[in-house]
């Protein structure tokens, strides 16, 4: 396994030049496998660089769309990554609307989990209890170190055999789904996009601390990872 450590100026920068590498990607993974697969996160920069890659001329012919996690709430809701992607991305894009796969929140959680596991399956064409291998993943990192909606201690970290699951995250005091650590190790690229100063701390304990996925779930990896950190973030790693 390989980690690259991109460092930029801004978190403009480092959101552009994430969203420019999916764009290679994907170009790349359609041209070898007649189609590209890709799941991405929510957040604050990830909004940056979807407004970014709105306003390119890329061709957006199959290509398949997932979410590595989402918040149980309404698709209206301020929350929800889905809406997110959705204003400021697929509103300006002319992807195939049968190729966007949400977690479809308006069931309870675990129904959630398992249509999304069925939706992925589906599309995937995956024989029972086979996991899926996306050609890129955009993954995040929260302040505490957790990356889809895997947070410290939770127990699914430990679930190499699991597609999706719905899991309920205390701190939040909210359910989500999220992918779980077996789909996320077997992702043919993933693409960490971490900006910001309370972001410095976790990221040097995911890239320099003791590996403990477990405590430190950003420590999840696949056989490529990049990191796109601006300069506050990767301020520790000297």
């Amino acid at each position: 396994m390989s980690d690259e450590l991109l460092i930029f100026d801004s978190a403009k920068e480092a959101a552009e030049n994430c969203g420019a590498a999916i764009f290679d990607l994907l170009a790349a993974a359609r041209r070898e496998r007649g189609v590209a697969r890709l799941a991405v996160s929510g957040g604050g920069t990830p909004r940056i660089m979807f407004e970014w890659m709105a306003r390119q001329p890329f061709d957006w012919s199959r290509i398949e769309l997932f979410w590595v996690d989402e918040r149980c709430v309404p698709v209206t809701d301020s929350q929800s990554n889905y809406r997110m992607t959705r204003e400021s991305l697929l509103d300006r894009i002319g992807l195939d609307p049968a190729r966007i796969h949400r977690v479809e929140t308006e069931f309870p959680p675990e129904e959630a989990a398992r249509r999304y596991v069925a939706d992925v399956n589906r599309t995937f064409g995956l024989a029972n209890g086979e996991l899926p291998v996306f050609d890129v993943l955009q993954r995040g990192m929260g302040p505490d170190g957790h990356t889809a909606s895997l947070f410290p201690g939770e127990p699914l970290i430990e679930d190499r055999t699991g597609l999706a699951g719905a899991v309920w995250v205390e701190k939040f005091q909210q359910h989500r789904v999220t992918l779980l650590p077996g789909v996320l190790e077997r992702a043919r690229k993933t693409l960490c996009l971490v900006t910001g100063s309370d972001k410095t701390e976790p990221l040097f304990n995911v890239l320099r601390g003791p590996r403990d996925p477990l405590q430190v779930p950003s420590q999840i990896s696949s056989p490529e990872m990049f990191w796109y950190v601006d300069r506050q973030a990767a301020a520790k790693l000297g």
